[in-house]
């Protein structure tokens, strides 16, 4: 079963950032700046969690990963136009 997860990232060093950028971007949703959201089964988010633990300096770089409920709803204000499939707006 997949679970919806809402990955941010703090990155202090430039290539560091774009490196897991282009990784993330190959894997999930580009919902902001540092801020994506994807879908992945248990096994796929240890992986990712793996993969972005080479990319990162643990003590200079902060990764969180939140996991969403399964029926997301979202409130998006301004010029969000990016909008996961399955997720409800509500205004």
């Amino acid at each position: 079963m997949k679970t919806n997860y809402l990955i941010c990232y703090d990155v202090r060093e430039p290539r560091r950032l774009s490196r897991v950028y282009k990784f993330m971007k190959g894997r999930a949703l580009h919902i902001q700046y540092s801020v994506f959201h994807c879908s992945l089964q248990w096994e796929d988010l240890q992986e990712l969690k793996s993969k972005l633990k080479d990319l990162i300096k643990e003590d200079e770089d902060d990764i969180r990963i939140y996991p969403l409920p399964l029926e997301e709803k979202v409130i998006v204000m301004g010029c969000g136009d990016r909008i996961p499939d399955g997720v409800d707006i509500f205004i």
